[in-house]
């Protein structure tokens, strides 16, 4: 008896329903800017999850470490009122019970550092790992087990409240593997939009699609602030469960590469149907055809031009905004505003305004350096335009509620506007870039080779922080700034280059244009 063909067996193997749905959906004859609008939607809400479980250890820190208001602050300008903040003191106590040992001593605050550091390092050293088996296995799956992962270790943290677990080497060993599973995220998602979107609008789009990092911080705050008068333990587990859960989606949803429905590249990179007009009717989340291109090796994807300068200004671009990512609510909660202190739960809230700038810092970013067709002019202009609105908040952010959000929003901005651009439309650009000739199997390597310097800075700045801060949160400041000038100094040679390729472009005009050109310029 001869063998079946081969659609047949396909449909023979066992597959989980969310497969079958969507392979029942393809008879409607989707079209392929659906199956975009599912990568998008998908991998917007695994990376959503992600950043969800990332935030809620900088709103469970207050609660750790109710530390009284005035440690760690030494602004000439704040007025000190005594008996208000014993008030505040005692009523932080009692909400949180005097905080939760080890981390309610004296020492807590550098604790509480020393666990954001661990998990940074582990997250930045997985990252270049998870970008090389990234490029060399089927990443839908890679990406689940990273999700199912970060949502295990995430609760296990949590679990810790009930279990009455007072050892500090308990939460840094958990918060160390969440780091590790953390690290499978960015790589393969950047990847997965990188492999079917083409360069044109580019920014303008993962530009949106990265407003994911802001609403999982928002998601994240909300959710953690709203379930800490219930118990810390509460603002782990929930966020955790929702990492997994949305992990299972992935799995059962997101399809990797245009490969896998027959797509073809037209002449700006964007995937397209193999006929103008023909609905894909392939199965949806078949096996890739790439086995004959081989994925990139580390070094020499660190040899792409622009990778190493785009990198290092990462570097000090996501210390600055990873500063802000573990220790705005805990830097808020022990400040004093217009003489007032907020409660942990009314700091997370508050802080949340800051990755709401960080949205409209991505989407502008992207879209300006589409427009300029220049993305290392529009990463060095917003890092330095960051330099004197970080001044603004540390020197004004107190006078007022209003000028405090005011403040906070703009500083969001551009501190995440070239974070955001840097993460996505660079990495994706450069992971395509001409010297590849066009292996596809180097995005997530590219990606990770970034992403992964940048959270070495990541894992810096809010160790730094925990320390700095127990002395003056104005030198905290004073290191922030000077970051992003160093960010913007980073991507000097990249900038002359633009400028020059701009006065030429200009010099040109009424003779024959000049092409744009799909790659950086070096």
């Amino acid at each position: 008896m001869g063998s079946l063909p081969e659609p047949i067996m396909e449909e023979n193997y066992s597959k989980p329903p969310g497969i079958r749905f969507m392979e029942r959906a393809k008879k409607s004859n989707l079209s392929f800017k659906t199956y975009q609008a599912i990568v998008l939607i998908v991998t917007f809400l695994a990376y959503t999850s992600y950043h969800a479980t990332r935030k809620t250890t900088s709103i469970v820190k207050s609660a750790l470490d109710p530390q009284s208001p005035n440690v760690g602050l030494k602004f000439s300008w704040q007025r000190r009122d005594t008996t208000h903040e014993q008030n505040q003191s005692s009523r932080l106590s009692w909400m949180l019970k005097d905080g939760w040992v080890p981390f309610n001593g004296l020492d807590g605050t550098a604790m509480l550092g020393e666990l954001d550091v661990s998990f940074l390092f582990v997250y930045a050293t997985g990252m270049y790992f998870s970008g090389h088996v990234g490029d060399r296995m089927d990443l839908r799956i890679f990406l689940t087990i990273g999700m199912v992962g970060t949502g295990l270790f995430t609760a296990l943290f949590g679990v810790g409240y009930w279990a009455n677990v007072h050892i500090f080497y308990y939460y840094l060993i958990v918060q160390m593997m969440a780091g590790l599973f953390q690290s499978t995220g960015w790589p393969s998602v950047v990847a997965v939009v990188g492999n079917w979107f083409g360069k044109k609008k580019r920014g303008l789009i993962m530009g949106i699609w990265n407003a994911h990092t802001s609403v999982g911080n928002i998601t994240g705050s909300l959710v953690a602030s709203i379930l800490l008068k219930y118990g810390w333990g509460w603002s782990m587990v929930v966020p955790g469960s929702l990492i997994a859960t949305v992990g299972v989606v992935v799995f059962l949803f997101l399809p990797v590469h245009p490969d896998s429905v027959g797509a073809n590249k037209d002449e700006d990179g964007v995937f397209s149907p193999r006929k103008e007009g023909e609905e894909v009717t392939e199965p949806f989340l078949r096996s890739s055809d790439r086995e004959d291109e081989s994925a990139v090796a580390f070094i020499d994807a660190w040899k792409i031009p622009g990778v190493a300068p785009f990198a290092l200004c990462l570097f000090f671009a996501k210390l600055v905004a990873y500063t802000f990512l573990y220790w705005l609510p805990f830097y808020i909660s022990h400040t004093a505003i217009e003489g007032k202190y907020l409660s942990n739960e009314e700091a997370g809230n508050l802080s949340t305004l800051f990755d709401v700038g960080g949205v409209v810092g991505g989407i502008l970013a992207g879209y300006i350096s589409d427009r300029l067709d220049a993305r290392a002019i529009t990463a060095a202009s917003f890092m330095y335009c960051a330099i004197p609105v970080l001044y603004f908040y540390r020197s004004y952010g107190h006078v007022s509620m209003t000028i405090n959000i005011i403040l906070m929003l703009i500083t969001g901005v551009f501190v995440n506007g070239p974070y955001a651009l840097i993460t996505t439309a660079v990495s994706a650009d450069l992971g395509t870039h001409s010297s590849l000739k066009g292996n596809s199997r180097a995005l997530a390597t590219v990606t990770a080779i970034i992403d992964g310097t940048g959270s070495i800075g990541a894992a810096i700045g809010p160790l730094l922080t925990g320390y700095i801060s127990a002395n003056s949160w104005s030198a905290v400041f004073t290191m922030l700034m000077g970051s992003a000038f160093i960010a913007g100094l980073f991507l000097t040679r990249l900038v002359v280059a633009e400028v020059g390729a701009k006065i030429q472009q200009l010099g040109s005009q009424g003779s024959s244009p000049i092409s744009r050109s799909p790659d950086l310029l070096v």
